[in-house]
């Protein structure tokens, strides 16, 4: 096992590597900038080294930093967490050049699956299905046309290095199509420093369902089953649950063996999340794989028992999984709602001091945050505040936890999402589970 490790990241993900580590009995090393001098991962790691300046890209973003701070600590491992450099094929080959161990799947592998046109052929080739869509366009304006005349409208442009919904434009009508081009592949390159994007058919009020897979240094995969996102705001998740309120046992079973497949395929080593959208007949298509721990990995945690950020290090310590797939089962069901601190009508980020916090706890309630009375949520960074996860026997009683949970979570000082999160999960639709990436459409 690893002597010391390096989180380089912040916020909750920062803090719930840490609590991994402490159980593996590893000692940690927590990075932070000047405007998280005051944070709960600096406090509750064994060390900590400030890495420059507020604005990310002089901190978190900063690679040479972040590999000084590893060397000058010692450390032989580094947990990415998500977001920042955790997808960032480069950084993975840096750490792994400098003799540190990147808790992730090799350079190639994230680069391969970060090229999101290259990860459609790939995942074409071991035989999951694609949204009708084109290569990663090129050539001039009547070209291009002609390119989104075969795929179809309404279309999709999506950048080829996206996340986060980043470089996305929704294109109804030919005329749309130049203006919206230019503006995602402006966004992508302010983004990802890749202008690239590509086109795919737009489906009507899909679902969105991820498959969870773990896969060791020896060859050996499974997945955790599926987690339902399709609650979502300009494509980015708020609610999450584990197992999805449509899927069947023997879907399941064949997308869950197909994904696991693909990740065999592809010498997949690691945490991995294999992302699918499921139109209204219930044909299902892949859309990416996201080469890293999940921001709603904790419902799987919830229903699989397992801890997912511990497995991650051990696969990376080159142990074998203990557990073969027929050990993997789905007891209870689990919601995780993501609290941002943002104006719940507007989604305007309200940044500033917290000045009372209330955790809810009790039977089958988890809460994943690095927020405390009186600290300062910084308008630097991501709005996440908080990840509230509630686990029942069913659906019903998770749901009925949860809603109990958000009444009694009290953030004062700032605005967050928690009345949004109220609302959505006391709407009929949502409680009979007829769910689809257009749900908040249908709260106005």
């Amino acid at each position: 096992m690893f002597q010391k490790l390096l989180v380089a990241n912040r916020g909750e993900i920062a803090l719930r590597v840490i609590c991994a580590c402490k159980e593996l009995q590893i000692p940690t090393v927590a990075i932070y900038s000047d405007a998280d001098s005051d944070s709960l991962h600096v406090r509750f790691a064994d060390e900590a080294i400030c890495i420059g300046p507020a604005k990310s890209h002089e901190s978190y973003l900063n690679i040479p930093s972040i590999i000084s701070a590893a060397e000058i600590t010692n450390v032989d491992a580094l947990h990415p967490g998500y977001g920042y450099l955790a997808e960032n094929a480069y950084f993975a080959e840096v750490c792994e050049s400098c003799g540190i161990k990147f808790i992730g799947p090799s350079a190639p592998t994230i680069e391969l699956m970060g090229d999101k046109a290259r990860a459609r052929q790939a995942m074409s080739e071991v035989g999951l299905p694609l949204i009708p869509g084109s290569d990663v366009l090129k050539g001039t304006d009547k070209e291009i046309e002609g390119i989104a005349q075969k795929v179809g409208f309404p279309l999709i442009i999506k950048a080829v290095a996206g996340g986060g919904g980043k470089g996305m434009r929704v294109v109804t009508t030919p005329d749309e199509l130049h203006e919206s081009l230019a503006m995602a592949q402006a966004e992508a390159d302010s983004a990802f420093g890749i202008p690239d994007v590509y086109l795919e058919q737009f489906l009507e009020n899909p679902r969105h369902i991820e498959f969870q897979v773990l896969a060791d240094e020896h060859g050996n995969v499974v997945h955790l089953g599926e987690r339902e996102c399709s609650i979502q705001r300009r494509h980015q998740k708020l609610i999450e649950e584990s197992p999805s309120p449509m899927m069947t046992n023997e879907l399941r079973q064949e997308i869950g063996n197909k994904v696991v497949q693909a990740s065999q395929a592809i010498e997949y080593q690691n945490a991995g999340t294999v992302e699918f959208l499921f139109d209204q007949q219930g044909n299902y298509y892949f859309i990416e794989m996201n080469t890293r721990v999940q921001v709603e990995h904790p419902v799987t945690e919830m229903v699989t028992g397992l801890d997912i950020v511990q497995e991650q290090i051990r696969i990376a310590a080159g142990k074998k999984l203990e557990f073969s797939q027929k050990d993997i089962v789905l007891r209870g069901h689990s919601i995780e709602c993501r609290i941002n601190a943002e104006c719940p009508e507007t989604f305007t980020p309200s940044p500033g001091k917290i000045t009372a916090y209330h955790a809810p706890g009790g039977t089958g309630v988890r809460l994943d945050s690095a927020a405390y009375n009186d600290c300062v949520v910084s308008p630097h960074y991501d709005s996440l505040i908080a990840k509230l996860i509630s686990h029942g026997t069913n659906r019903s009683e998770a749901l009925a936890r949860l809603n109990r949970a958000l009444d009694m979570f009290i953030i004062e000082g700032i605005q967050t999402s928690i009345p949004l999160h109220q609302k959505i999960i006391n709407h009929p639709k949502f409680i009979e589970g007829k769910l689809g990436i257009s749900f908040l459409d249908q709260l106005e």
